[in-house]
């Protein structure tokens, strides 16, 4: 679980029940974009009686529309949103505020940015940078609702809250590397036509995303992906066709495993018993390449599994079939 913590503060991980997310529409230009499918193919009928010379070229769909559904879109911090871009011959460049790069899908008819949205975000006014490949610079602006996630006040042994020095030097350490991992970003996969995701494991969710805890009155960073009850040893299968990026042995998160799905799409799963890739490996959605275990700092056995999207940890059951 990499939330990173203050300095001379740790979080205690405990399995507690997840809330799932209710699914918002499908946003109006995923309609619009059927509707543009079904008048290009219009065109296409009138055009066949037209001579060779009068035929032009039309737009063809590269991916398939199933990724229009997944993830579902939910503008809050922690959710997703889902923009328009318009039609454009070549995929744009888009970008956060921050300068992060997004993830882009669709084709020459309809473009979309799938955007996270970290869980520190303010309610309000947001936007993104689109630049096309003529050099035109847009924004597209959208707005974020506030969301109230679930609190939880523990009070826990002194020791259990702050870092001994040896254990901070090596929480540093590790957060600079795990930095890099995040900042991660390959071109979208061509063969990679949704992103709906299947659970890594099968099980109660047993802690919520964006819980957010008091330890001893000390606030900690919130809950930043999802627990899964299971027992050690279980299978954990990719959630999602992507390539290993890192793998390790990490003082809150234990054995873990970091897969990166193209387009700045990454998911990690920690606590493992057992880690079966290494990085560079390409696994297939649904191929076992690890275990359950109880490794790192938790209370016992169970699957955390993380979502990053343009950097922002976000909801995993926006991925799931509901």
């Amino acid at each position: 679980m990499p939330h990173f913590v203050n300095k001379t503060r740790t979080l205690e991980r405990s399995i507690a029940s997840c809330g799932a997310v209710a699914p918002s529409p499908v946003p109006p230009h995923e309609g619009r974009r059927q509707a543009l499918l079904g008048s290009a193919a219009l065109i296409a009928l009138t055009a066949a009686g037209r001579s060779a010379y009068a035929r032009q070229p039309l737009p063809q769909p590269t991916e398939d529309a199933a990724f229009s559904t997944f993830p579902r879109a939910l503008q809050v911090p922690g959710g997703v949103a889902r923009l328009s871009l318009g039609p454009a011959a070549d995929r744009p460049d888009a970008r956060t505020a921050a300068g992060v790069p997004v993830l882009v899908r669709g084709d020459a008819i309809e473009w979309t940015a799938v955007v996270g949205i970290p869980l520190a975000t303010e309610a309000g006014d947001a936007w993104i940078t689109v630049q096309e490949r003529s050099g035109v610079e847009r924004r597209v602006a959208y707005r974020v609702a506030q969301k109230r996630y679930v609190e939880q006040r523990l009070k826990v042994a002194p020791g259990q809250v702050d870092l001994s020095a040896r254990d901070l030097a090596r929480y540093e350490r590790e957060r600079s590397h795990l930095q890099s991992v995040e900042t991660s970003f390959t071109a979208p996969a061509a063969g990679l036509t949704s992103l709906e995701m299947q659970p890594p494991v099968p099980g109660r969710k047993s802690s919520s995303f964006g819980l957010r805890r008091m330890f001893n009155g000390q606030a900690r960073n919130p809950h930043s992906g999802m627990d899964i009850a299971a027992a050690t040893g279980t299978p954990v299968r990719a959630p999602l066709a992507g390539r290993v990026i890192d793998t390790g042995v990490y003082f809150f998160n234990g054995n873990t495993v970091w897969l990166d799905h193209g387009g700045g799409l990454l998911t990690m799963v920690c606590h493992l018993s057992r880690i079966d890739v290494q990085p560079g490996d390409v696994v297939k959605q649904g191929q076992t390449y690890c275990a359950v275990g109880a490794t790192g700092r938790v209370t016992g056995p169970h699957l955390h599994w993380s979502v990053m999207l343009n950097q922002a940890m976000v909801d995993p059951a926006l991925f799931l079939p509901t």
